[in-house]
């Protein structure tokens, strides 16, 4: 294969990122194959060339050029005080399509119940600057110290902890308490400005963002296709909670009508059977890969 003229450099994180990372790259379309022994990952796009780095330190080579764009948390973008274009918000975590919250949290039969409890106080996180500006920012005096992963586990040595949750089930494992929202963050792409004013790699980087965009928007939708009697037709489309209007073409049978439909995954149980009832045949639900709005 003739190497390619031009080369993205495009950064995407190792660790808790990392597995639904390389899934959205793959429904977007980009093939990475990945040692573990390896920061340089493989892909089938010849124009891109992967690297891994940890979230954490991702902002910091978009900005020193290392990589011309990257995938990081809004949280670690902030820690760093990164100067970097952000490109497009992408909401997914390490387990759902949601944001994550970086909370403080203390033991459950802690007497702390409010932020201004931890004046005075020791608070560990891997977080600091951001945490450090947050106790600033509510007028409260404590002292923050560093603190490797796993902070959950300190909770109990300090006055409290200041930790990334999805769902707060790691805390509430660990008997923790949360009592703030120190920020929300969300996955974001990012691009070196110099790299952004670049046409070439400009174009590549909105690309890569508009396809990644489309796999994070089809994972909550499906297609729908099916039969119905041409008499049923708009009784049907009143019961379709379509994204636009359904795609609809007579068959052979003059009066029966084809449908197709791109509509909510959440919907599709409730819909189904429904639509059965309503006189619609052949119903074929399929996942999708991408949806470009």
């Amino acid at each position: 294969m003739t190497k390619a003229t031009n080369i993205l450099k495009l950064g995407l994180p190792k660790g808790s990122l990392e597995r639904a990372t390389l899934d959205l790259m793959a429904r977007a379309g980009y093939e990475v194959r990945v040692s573990e022994r390896s920061y340089s990952p493989r892909t089938d796009d010849p124009e891109i060339e992967v690297v891994m780095f940890r979230a954490q330190e991702m902002s910091r080579y978009v900005e020193d050029a290392v990589l011309d764009a990257g995938l990081t948390g809004q949280d670690w973008i902030a820690e760093n005080g990164s100067r970097v274009h952000v490109v497009q918000d992408l909401i997914y975590a390490k387990s759902r399509l949601v944001p994550v919250r970086w909370v403080v949290a203390v033991p459950e039969e802690s007497k702390v119940r409010k932020i201004e409890d931890l004046e005075g106080g020791l608070v560990a996180t891997e977080l600091v600057k951001v945490t450090k500006r947050f106790f600033t920012s509510r007028g409260v005096n404590v002292k923050v110290e560093f603190s490797w992963g796993a902070t959950e586990v300190k909770a109990r040595l300090v006055d409290a902890i200041v930790d990334v949750t999805e769902t707060g089930s790691s805390l509430r494992a660990n008997r923790l308490r949360i009592i703030e929202t120190v920020m929300t963050s969300n996955t974001q792409f990012i691009a070196n400005r110099a790299s952004w004013q670049d046409p070439w790699k400009r174009e590549k980087i909105e690309n890569v963002g508009l396809l990644l965009q489309g796999a994070i928007d089809a994972k909550e939708m499906v297609g729908l296709k099916m039969n119905v009697p041409a008499k049923l037709e708009q009784a049907v489309k009143a019961m379709l909670p379509a994204e636009r209007s359904p795609t609809v073409n007579h068959l052979a049978e003059t009066d029966w009508l084809a449908f197709e439909v791109v509509l909510p995954a959440s919907t599709e149980r409730e819909l189904v059977p429904k639509l059965k009832k309503a006189g619609a045949s052949g119903i074929i639900v399929y996942p999708l890969n991408k949806v470009i709005h």
